[in-house]
């Protein structure tokens, strides 16, 4: 009891350790430097009380309660570095924004804009307009509508269309994407009545004619953009859905999932249709995402028919759904890359990576398993291996393009524990595993982030005993 009474008077005071935390967080708010003072002398009181202490240091109490602060003071939403090669990473935030984006939400964000205002009249404006006339331009749309994502979009769609009647969709495009959405479950949300035909592989023209009836509102074809069905198949074209919906009077409407402007099969990619191309069907409505094969923010873009559009923009639930003067700044300014496909392929980072050559990535590889031999201690083995990267985002789930990278085993930590390491490094580094080794894939990461990859496996292995010593050329 007396050494624990001894401990317990070892521990330095509240207004002590607030004094040494303000020294190192000058700018750190009065209540945070507080709470992580009272934080780590309540710690080392409990661990005394239990018995779990037998000593201790002012060193070690001051470190407690930097820890504690540190984290308080670091963002949720961090910054992380994609080493996995999965392009449009769903749960690493999607596309990566051009620079003439971030520029455009800068403006935009920091500055009073006409988001509402009619500069002409100096009357109310729609924000609507900001980019309607753009995706007109590149499209061929007679009109368009923008929503928060392409849920919303097929949400708002069917709400307004076919709200209490009939849509018929073919049994084996009734999707699911990631986060449990499912083509029936927003279908039931909206209103609209799900009318399945057709087999799971196989969809014939005479299975949607066979389900018309008086309660029918509409016709829907959903892209498969997230799976592919091989072997004994059949689907039905957009064409021919719509010459099926001239005959009878139906609207047709076709979800794109992840839409795309610019045709990836002549950069030796799997053909996807692009938005282009379905509008040219005839068919009446199409949604897609902005976030994904466009490469822009998360967005949920509705074109079609003028009077159709304008049905769905007056909708109440649109305004539930609304897009946000930011995501308009950073998707006009996406669009206006693509007038020049050229640019939009050099400029616009999802698409600069999903084209990206594998010989180019290679060298980038290289570059950086000389950096990290340098930095490494001899015992950490690094190859440049060839690997298989994905476009992710839930799109063209046939593309296998070829990728390679950095190899990394070690005899004194598992590719799991490196793994895991990298992923609590600042900035963390996002790895994946393949046969117990640690691949990082270099289609994903940028040039500028190669030194912090080199920093982050330096003080890993530093930490785990490692006689390792950052290259001189950082």
């Amino acid at each position: 009891m007396e050494d624990r009474a001894d401990l317990l008077r070892q521990i330095p005071a509240v207004h002590e350790l607030a004094e040494a935390l303000r020294q190192k967080f000058p700018k750190a708010p009065e209540r945070l430097i507080t709470a992580a003072a009272r934080n780590a002398t309540d710690t080392l009181r409990r661990e005394i009380l239990e018995g779990k202490r037998k000593e201790l240091s002012r060193e070690e109490a001051l470190s407690r309660a930097e820890s504690f602060l540190a984290e308080k003071l670091r963002p949720n939403l961090r910054r992380v570095i994609n080493a996995t090669g999965v392009v449009v990473h769903t749960n690493l935030g999607r596309s990566l924004l051009p620079q003439e984006a971030v520029e455009a939400v800068k403006e935009i964000a920091t500055r009073y804009s006409n988001l509402e205002f009619d500069l002409k009249t100096g009357k109310r404006g729609s924000r609507y307009v900001h980019v309607e006339e753009i995706l007109l331009e590149l499209t061929g749309a007679e009109a368009a509508l923008v929503v928060n994502n392409n849920a919303a979009a097929v949400l708002l769609t069917l709400n307004t269309l076919a709200a209490g009647k009939e849509v018929i969709v073919s049994r084996g495009e009734l999707v699911e994407i990631g986060g449990s959405f499912r083509i029936p479950d927003v279908m039931a949300r909206s209103g609209a009545i799900l009318r399945e035909v057709g087999a799971t592989n196989r969809t014939h023209l005479r299975d949607y004619e066979a389900a018309i009836n008086e309660n029918t509102a509409l016709l829907m074809k959903v892209h498969k953009s997230n799976y592919a069905i091989v072997g004994f198949t059949k689907e039905v074209s957009g064409k021919e859905l719509v010459e099926l919906g001239r005959r009878y009077g139906l609207t047709v409407v076709e979800d794109l999932g992840s839409g795309c402007f610019v045709d990836f099969s002549r950069y030796g990619l799997p053909k996807e249709p692009t938005v282009q191309e379905v509008l040219a069907t005839g068919v009446d409505v199409v949604t897609f995402s902005g976030d994904k094969l466009l490469g822009g923010p998360q967005a949920g873009l509705i074109l079609g028919r003028k009077e159709l559009v304008a049905a769905i923009r007056k909708n109440p639930l649109n305004r539930a759904v609304r897009i946000d003067k930011m995501t308009l700044a950073a998707l006009e300014a996406v669009l206006a890359l693509y007038r020049d496909e050229t640019e939009a392929i050099s400029k616009i980072p999802t698409l600069a990576m999903i084209t990206k050559k594998p010989e180019e990535i290679k060298k980038e590889a290289l570059r950086l398993k000389r950096r990290l031999k340098r930095a490494l201690p001899q015992d950490v083995t690094l190859q440049v291996v060839e690997t298989i990267s994905r476009v992710g985002g839930g799109a063209l789930p046939l593309a296998s393009p070829r990728s390679y990278a950095v190899a990394l085993k070690s005899t004194r930590l598992s590719a799991a524990a490196l793994e895991e390491a990298l992923r609590r490094a600042s900035p963390p580094v996002i790895a994946r595993i393949e046969e117990d080794t640690l691949l990082l894939d270099l289609r994903t990461v940028l040039p500028v982030e190669h030194p912090e990859i080199v920093a982050a496996l330096t003080k890993i292995f530093n930490e785990a005993g490692g006689d390792c010593s950052y290259p001189v050329d950082h």
